[in-house]
């Protein structure tokens, strides 16, 4: 009886190596697409209590600033959530006129005002635990406008998370990574005029479609990250904890 193994598993060592690298790809591929803010976060839109809160009419049809409901963002690190007496100064019956008036839509926040309850709103943007704090007031003083982080939130009905906020997107901000709709290496190209800050129609419209072929206005933004007087942080402990 002979003792030698077939011919064929000669091939074995061969066909193991390739499938176990093909495998490593795959679970590589995987986890660098599936495991990351990119795809679990983005998008992320929970139910609201009542209607929700929409920006699409507030922001975008109505023109309202930021800051009259978010009062304290250019001033703290959070960006408040307005209480029930700032919705109750428009909501009051008979404060708006018939064509504006939402009618039962606004009912839970007449009822959460009456019985002077809070609004329990769901948060969308979070950071992880061990990052610090996202400091708002002071990315809106450097001249950051809200579109970079929200996207176009004043053409949402209801708020969803446009961006990862993942470190690799904050760092792209920070370094001025090259990017297809700047296509240049340039951390100013992410801020506009601090009387601008808020205004996203016109930082849609103005900033990012003419910011590439506008002199001016490159000008004006680097003018903007010199009076900074320096460079966004890139350190660990800029963020970490």
């Amino acid at each position: 009886m002979s003792i030698r193994f077939p011919l064929w598993m000669n091939v074995l060592p061969t066909v193991g190596a390739v499938g176990g690298a093909v495998g490593l790809v795959t679970a590589i591929s995987v986890v660098t697409y599936y495991f990351t803010p990119e795809y679990w976060e983005v998008g992320y839109m929970p139910t609201q209590p009542g209607s929700g809160f929409s920006h699409q009419i507030h922001a975008g049809k109505l023109g309202m600033d930021c800051r009259y409901c978010h009062t304290n963002v250019d001033k703290s690190a959070e960006a408040n959530i307005p209480p029930v007496s700032t919705c109750m100064g428009c909501h009051t019956d008979g404060m708006l006129a018939p064509s504006y008036d939402p009618g039962e839509k606004v009912e839970f926040v007449r009822t959460a005002w009456e019985e002077d309850a809070s609004i329990p709103w769901v948060r969308i943007h979070k950071v992880p635990d061990y990052v610090r704090n996202f400091p708002h007031h002071v990315h809106i003083n450097a001249g950051v406008s809200c579109y970079s982080c929200h996207g176009q939130i004043e053409a949402m009905p209801i708020v969803y998370q446009a961006h990862s906020l993942s470190m690799a997107w904050c760092l792209d901000c920070h370094r001025g990574v090259e990017d297809a709709t700047y296509g240049e290496d340039d951390p100013a190209k992410y801020l506009v005029p601090h009387d601008k800050v808020t205004d996203i129609e016109w930082v849609e419209m103005t900033w990012l479609g003419d910011m590439a072929g506008t002199q001016a206005q490159q000008v004006q933004a680097q003018q903007v990250l010199e009076g900074i007087k320096r460079a966004p942080p890139e350190n660990c402990g800029a963020c970490h904890y």
